[in-house]
Parts: C-alpha cells; sequence; structure tokens
C-alpha cells in the first residue's frame, strides 16, 4: 500500500481511520474522536498495511486512490460485522491493476475469509456479489499463533485472542521498534493474559480493546472486551512505552472520551487516547 506522499526509507507509523468498536456512530456527539469503526493504516518504509476493514476503510480507501495502482495487504482482527463493514466499500477493490490480499488467521478449519466476506456481500444483505470487484483479489487464511516475514525487515507475530468466534493479535516488528494492534479481546478480572504479555513485550506502541471502563465492565461480561484500566495493567507490567486507548464504546461521546483521557493521563502519564487521523511513531 502506497502512502500519497513521498516517505522517509526507514519511515514507521500507524494512522488511525477508525477508531470506534460495535458501531458506527456519526451526529455531533463523537466529532473529537471520530465515529468509524475499526481501520488502522501502517506504514513501514516502502511496505503498506491495513489492520481491520470497518467503515474507516471507506475514507482510507478514497485517499489510496489518488496515487496510482495499488498493492494492498490487509490483515483482519476477525469478521464481526464492525471489523468488516467498510469492505465493500473499499474502493481500490473495484479498480483493474490493484492487487488486494486479505488475510484472517481466526477461521480455519471451520471458514475461510474469502467465504466470510462474499457472505457479507450476498443478496438480501447486499446488492452486489464480491465476485464483481475488478482488482487482483487474494485471500489468504493462516492458523493464529504462526509468524509472517513479510520481507527481510518486517516481521508479524500473531496470537489467538479470547473473543467470541476467535480473533487474532498482531506485532508489527520493522527496524529495531514495534507496534502491536490488539482488539478484540476479553480479560480475566485480576489475571493478566500471558499470551498478550508475551506478544506486547517491551513494544513501543500498544494499542488496545478499551471499550469499556473496569465499572462498566461489570454489566457486560461475556461481550468480548476489555477495559482501558486492564490496558494499563498489562503495559504496566509488559514495559510498553505508549499505551493506546482503542476501540472506544459508541456511547461514549467526546465529553465522555475526554474524562477517560483524562483519567488514563493519571494512572499512566503519555497514554494515548486514539482519534481518528491521528499518527503516532514508535
Amino acid at each position: 500500500m502506497n502512502h500519497p506522499a513521498p516517505l522517509p526509507h526507514k519511515d514507521f507509523f500507524v494512522k488511525f481511520w477508525g477508531v470506534r468498536g460495535s458501531i458506527a456512530c456519526p451526529g455531533p456527539r463523537p466529532v473529537r474522536y471520530g465515529g468509524n469503526t475499526s481501520c488502522l493504516q501502517v506504514q513501514c518504509g516502502e511496505y503498506g498495511f491495513i489492520f481491520d476493514a470497518g467503515t474507516g476503510l471507506k475514507d482510507l480507501g478514497a485517499e489510496l486512490v489518488k496515487s496510482g495502482p495499488k498493492n494492498v495487504d490487509i490483515f483482519l482482527s476477525h469478521t464481526h460485522v464492525d471489523h468488516v463493514n467498510g469492505f465493500p466499500f473499499f474502493k481500490p477493490a473495484y479498480a483493474p491493476g490493484n492487487r488486494i490480499k486479505v488475510h484472517a488467521g481466526h477461521l480455519l478449519p471451520r471458514s475461510t475469509v474469502r467465504e466470510e466476506l462474499g457472505k457479507l456481500m450476498s443478496q438480501p444483505l447486499f446488492p452486489i456479489s464480491i465476485d464483481i470487484m475488478a482488482a487482483d483479489m487474494v485471500f489468504d487464511d493462516f492458523h493464529a499463533g504462526e509468524t509472517l516475514q513479510i520481507s527481510k525487515d518486517i516481521t508479524l507475530r500473531t496470537v489467538p485472542i479470547p473473543h467470541p468466534n476467535g480473533a487474532t493479535a498482531y506485532r508489527i516488528e520493522y527496524d529495531g521498534k514495534s507496534i502491536c494492534y490488539v482488539t478484540d479481546t476479553e480479560h480475566t478480572p485480576g489475571k493478566l493474559d500471558e499470551t498478550i504479555l508475551g506478544l506486547i513485550k517491551d513494544t513501543d506502541i500498544f494499542i488496545y480493546d478499551s471499550t469499556y471502563t473496569d465499572e462498566e465492565y461489570t454489566r457486560f461480561k461475556g461481550w468480548g472486551h476489555s477495559t482501558w484500566q486492564e490496558g494499563v495493567r498489562l503495559s504496566n507490567a509488559a514495559g510498553v512505552k505508549t499505551f493506546v486507548v482503542f476501540h472506544h464504546d459508541p456511547d461514549h461521546d467526546d465529553d465522555i472520551m475526554d474524562g477517560i483521557a483524562r483519567d488514563v493521563e493519571k494512572m499512566r502519564p503519555g497514554s494515548v487516547v486514539a482519534r481518528e487521523g491521528l499518527v503516532l511513531r514508535p
């Protein structure tokens, strides 16, 4: 995936195009943080990747078409609707000459990512078939827990995380630095997740499912999501440099998010609350 502006050879960043969970929330209440569902752009020098295909993917796709043919890799955390509902509106997928490769690590052996995205784009749920996409469409299923060597300089470590129907967390390693993307996941109160701790150890940027507060979580056990306080506890235990609050509850308006930002800064100074358009570099 090529970024529209020239990049230094070793530039490494994540840009947030969608930061909400569960359902997009348009309107005046989420203006400062944004209402689109999960979509991240990660650039590693000349190589670019997309993580998750929520509604934020639409705007990212519109930006990408400005700069010519694309070779795009999309890595999905999972295939719940809020993480794939931008996929049918991804303009590069409809342009001949582009190559779009979609990866998922949570579906085998019961299904494949091609099958699930095909269901999304099928009548009576959607008017056109996935087969109308004119780009060279490639679908790749792996097993969460594998390490994916993208190039000699870029490694993607993956682990399975607890979420209804399964999900995959990622660690992107490039130029001696790393970014970890861990959503959607549910913690066990009082017990840190050892799999996640191993993935995020000493990472530069840790993006975590922080849908609820600890107080709210008691009403939503079993829904598959975690809290920003648990993200802080994981960050402290793993020696994370920058913790990022992500996958915001759609009922958390800007004022609530401002309050969370103040609280997380008190508990772990230097932490960040994700908002659309935010760019972070390790």
